[in-house]
């Protein structure tokens, strides 16, 4: 029965990424954005490709920050071989345990360690991504001009004021009342959180230099956080489509080409793509942190 309903799920994101991406190049301009392709700048894809895998590091590091509350003893080497094999699973095996799930089943396997406090660990280092680029995201939203009504209201500054204030302390209220094991982490699992996913905004800025795209910085790195957060869904094969989705349905109030978001897009992913498939070719052998 598991068999089949992992074959179901896999097939329906196969189904829903083709789908979104239908939706996508029916909207856009599938000329200029192979002329866009052919101008692409790939002196600048090399600092981009880098920053994306320094923002996977500091994530590892997040990650192993809430094994060690747990008692759980990996050296960083071994723990970002064990990341590089979890973001493999999730992006190429989409369909099975996940790469989550494969990380627990590895550690419990050798370490012991309580299936529930390494569920909850995966659990809370997803949730401290999401909070790194919540916060972000409120700070872009006061400093973007969105052609929108109601964000030009004091109403509408005053509530990403107050998520910008609200976001670390309502985070730790959360790790206190369901995570309390991980407390003794939580700041510096926070800067962690915060380095990867500044990071990642730089690897975005150097795609987009790549592109030739010098305007409007701050609203495409927006609405990269915004497509970030859609990408987590479980909807398509490692947000393909999503994605773009978002670009396109999003350039209209942000101001952004179209276009030109969309292979900034694609970009990203092959970057992701790449440096995921570095875990098919990771073995695992833990060694005991310094």
């Amino acid at each position: 029965m598991t068999r089949y309903k992992n074959l179901f799920k896999t097939l329906l994101k196969l189904v829903l990424t083709g789908l979104a991406l239908y939706l996508v190049f029916r909207k856009i301009d599938t000329q200029q954005l192979l002329e866009i392709v052919k101008t692409i700048s790939w002196f600048w894809l090399v600092p981009a490709i880098l920053l994306f895998i320094l923002s996977k590091v500091a994530t590892a590091i997040r990650l192993n920050l809430y094994f060690k509350d747990i008692g759980l003893q990996i050296s960083e080497k071994s723990n970002f071989r064990l990341y590089l094999i979890g973001m493999f699973y999730n992006l190429f095996l989409p369909g099975g345990i996940g790469g989550d799930g494969y990380k627990v089943y590895l550690l419990n396997k050798h370490f012991k360690t309580p299936v529930k406090k390494l569920v909850q660990s995966a659990l809370l280092d997803r949730l401290g991504g999401l909070v790194a680029i919540v916060f972000l995201m409120f700070g872009l939203f006061l400093l973007v001009d969105l052609e929108l009504d109601f964000v030009e209201s004091s109403l509408w500054n005053g509530l990403m004021m107050a998520g910008l204030v609200l976001t670390i302390p309502g985070f730790w209220l959360v790790q206190k009342l369901f995570f309390k094991d991980y407390l003794p982490s939580f700041w510096a699992a926070n800067l962690w959180s915060f380095l990867g996913q500044i990071a990642q905004l730089i690897c975005a800025w150097f795609i987009l230099m790549s592109l030739g795209i010098h305007e409007k910085i701050l609203a495409y790195q927006l609405v990269f956080l915004l497509s970030s957060i859609v990408a987590v869904l479980p909807l398509t094969i490692g947000g393909v489509g999503a994605r773009e989705l978002v670009f396109v349905y999003a350039h209209t109030y942000a101001g952004i080409e179209e276009t030109a978001a969309v292979a900034f897009s694609l970009i990203f992913f092959l970057i992701t793509a790449g440096v995921s498939l570095m875990g098919a070719f990771v073995k695992v052998e833990f060694e005991p942190s310094q």
